[in-house]
């Protein structure tokens, strides 16, 4: 049986999940944070530095903390998205997406059939294919357990929205906010008020259509954050102990 995702079970008791965001390629990150009371972790696979290999290892340790990986993959093709999932990732999340065609391949990527197309193998994702008897169970099981999540990161992808949301079984759109404020004009400004007031009406526009964004499902913070503000403390510390 497809193990649980955190998320999924957040949203069903109507809170927001918890998690942080792996830039560092580390497990032993995952293992120590993971001591603390997150849902999940955010692997960013897109600007992280994350082979295959460390991946695996990043996802096993995941579950081993009881904590749900998750995966902002380089690009939506189905041989990136599938290996993602072979590794053991329970949620994928779509850069770039500005089309609908976009948004049908990341679905067609991520579930198996009926509602998509990936491919199956023993991997580490499906358990090795061990205690497996009824195999269409399990990717019933799977599609059910797997969130996607489809970032809008340009003009195109706001032109696009209305089609973008029609596509079936993506669970939230996110703004990746680097690359919008550039695609907007304001490179490196993500909080300018212009970007801000139209990152705005994309969520305002999602929800007004009945769907979620990020914020409403999400918290987390990157892993660089989380180290910065633990060793301040310590300096802070220090600082208050020597007067």
């Amino acid at each position: 049986m497809p193990r649980p995702n955190r998320i999924k079970e957040a949203i069903r008791e109507e809170r927001k999940a918890h998690g942080f965001c792996l830039t560092l390629p580390s497990a032993s990150v995952v293992e120590i944070l993971g001591k603390l009371d997150f849902d999940f972790v955010f692997i960013d696979g897109e600007h992280g530095c994350f082979g295959l290999a460390l991946l695996e290892e990043v996802c096993r340790t995941a579950e081993l903390v009881g904590i749900t990986p998750i995966a902002r993959v380089p690009d939506i093709s189905e041989g990136t998205i599938g290996r993602y999932l072979d590794r053991g990732v329970r949620g994928i999340i779509g850069p770039h997406i500005s089309t609908r065609e976009d948004a049908e391949r990341l679905v067609r990527a991520s579930y198996f059939g009926a509602i998509g197309e990936r491919s199956c193998g023993s991997s580490r994702g499906n358990n090795y294919g061990i205690g497996i008897d009824d195999w269409s169970a399990h990717m019933t099981q799977s599609n059910e357990t797997i969130i996607v999540g489809a970032m809008i990161e340009d003009q195109a992808g706001v032109d696009n929205l209305d089609d973008i949301m029609a596509v079936p079984h993506i669970d939230y759109l996110m703004i990746g906010p680097q690359d919008f404020a550039q695609g907007a004009g304001y490179p490196g400004q993500p909080r300018h008020p212009e970007v801000r007031k139209r990152m705005d009406a994309v969520h305002d526009r999602v929800r007004a259509a009945g769907h979620q964004v990020r914020e409403d499902i999400l918290n987390f913070a990157w892993d660089r954050e989380l180290l910065m503000a633990g060793a301040q403390g310590v300096l802070d510390s220090w600082s208050a102990a020597a007067r």
